[in-house]
């Protein structure tokens, strides 16, 4: 019993459930209503036209009859003529049957109908117990007759047994249900062609999330249509989520080193003092652990910079001149090589002063780690694209072209940085240009003559 209350629960679920189940039971639902539609129309328009067809025949009977007993009365039984409707009956107005053919001899009247006063003809369908079918009766009133008194001569024509019958009924209805099945194939069967590439899609996904080989793509069919379109963002998804996933373990990695080295020496320092207290100079060793210390905390904090930035954590905003941003700035840190600033007062920009004083401190800092004699700090406005524009150049050996994006990656640090400074962290610049990023605005090496030009734009206000 459970296994079939299994099958019975997916058999509903993929009938009701799955967008091909659902897609077949509107079509048949469409298509059953039209059909339904198209079988009334056929059945009425198939049943007038017999009725006038019938009752054609059965007028043309009753006049032939109706000329004649103006003259004579007709015989009974009544002849029928060769192509002539067999079932004719002449009926007085006491309802008596003064003659009938052969079908009819012997029976009460076909019909009780009577024409109006303004009309001599009478068309009506009767379904008599002593007849096998229903017939269609036209009845013509004859005033003037060799019987002395006004009758009704009554002419039928049986409907076709198809027609009047419940065999229609019943083949119409086979009709709608071959056609309601051929329907229903076809839909279920299109769709499910349609929608294998979903689920060759579906299973390389669930092979991808077991294994977590995001390398690997899922196919793409080459349908130039929807399913083509989800394919390809599916791939560019998961390229995305590769080249996150090795980042991030690339970060790991380069964080483990950074934060190992000071570790391993200051843990070597603290062994080598406690091995012989005596002789040590514990003041170098407290320095040189003092040092490892700082660098350790200059990576936390520059770490927790970066997730707070990455988590997207929002800081007070408000209107601040970079022009006296950079004065104060530059005013605060004395540096070891001169610094000339070109300020045009007025470049307000919104943002959190100690975010922004950040970045400004940042660019400075790997400008002074390679500047030879002089760093320049220019602020402007450029209205043209209404932003704001801070320049940090500096005249030392620059950033060469293939390296201007590679030293915005977390830990990246060129050779010439390493040799200069063994103390950086590798996070300064990519931390800057996360925080330019967080206010729409953007941080590149731009191209100078001589040295490194790093270019901060942010959005200007009035």
């Amino acid at each position: 019993m459970r296994g079939q209350g299994a099958s019975f629960r997916r058999l509903h679920a993929r009938l009701f459930r799955s967008v091909r189940g659902r897609a077949t039971l509107v079509a048949l639902g469409v298509a059953a209503t039209v059909l339904l539609v198209c079988a009334i129309l056929v059945r009425t328009l198939l049943q007038l036209s017999t009725e006038d067809v019938a009752s054609a025949r059965a007028a043309h009977a009753a006049l032939h009859v109706a000329f004649q007993i103006t003259v004579t009365p007709v015989n009974d039984p009544i002849p029928v003529l060769p192509g002539e409707s067999d079932m004719l009956q002449v009926v007085a107005d006491d309802g008596r049957v003064l003659g009938a053919t052969p079908p009819l001899r012997g029976l009460p009247p076909i019909s009780r109908a009577r024409p109006l006063e303004a009309d001599s003809r009478v068309d009506t369908t009767e379904c008599p117990s002593s007849l096998p079918t229903c017939v269609r009766v036209v009845g013509i009133a004859v005033g003037q007759t060799a019987y002395g008194t006004p009758v009704l001569v009554y002419g039928a024509v049986p409907f076709p047994s198809g027609v009047s019958g419940w065999q229609g009924n019943v083949l119409l209805a086979v009709m709608a249900i071959v056609l309601l099945t051929l329907i229903g194939l076809a839909t279920w069967t299109t769709i499910g062609t349609a929608l294998r590439p979903v689920e060759a899609i579906t299973r390389e996904m669930a092979e991808i999330s077991g294994t977590a080989a995001l390398h690997r793509r899922v196919p793409v069919p080459e349908t130039s249509g929807e399913i083509q379109r989800l394919a390809e963002t599916v791939n560019h998804t998961l390229g995305h989520l590769q080249q996150a996933t090795e980042q991030q373990r690339r970060f790991v990695s380069d964080a483990s080193h950074d934060l190992r080295n000071p570790i391993t020496g200051l843990l070597t320092r603290l062994e080598v003092a406690l091995d012989d207290p005596q002789d040590s100079d514990w003041k170098s060793t407290v320095r040189a652990a003092l040092r490892d210390t700082q660098r350790l905390s200059d990576i936390v904090a520059d770490l927790l910079e970066l997730a707070r930035l990455d988590a997207g954590a929002l800081q007070p905003a408000e209107r601040l001149d970079l022009a006296e941003l950079v004065v104060s700035e530059v005013e605060l840190h004395r540096r070891r090589v001169p610094i000339v600033t070109r300020l045009a007062a007025g470049t307000v920009v919104e943002a959190n002063r100690l975010r922004l004083a950040r970045v400004l401190g940042n660019l400075l800092a790997n400008a002074e780690r390679h500047a030879h004699s002089v760093i320049e700090v220019s602020v402007w406005t450029d209205h043209s694209q209404g932003q704001a524009v801070l320049e940090v150049h500096d005249d030392g050996e620059g950033i060469p072209v293939e390296a201007r994006e590679r030293v915005f990656d977390r830990f990246a640090r060129l050779d010439s940085a390493r040799r200069l400074d063994t103390g950086g962290t590798g996070l300064g610049l990519p931390i800057a240009r996360e925080i330019a990023r967080s206010y729409g605005g953007s941080l590149v090496v731009a191209d100078s003559e001589r040295g490194a030009r790093l270019v901060l734009r942010l959005p200007a206000l009035p």
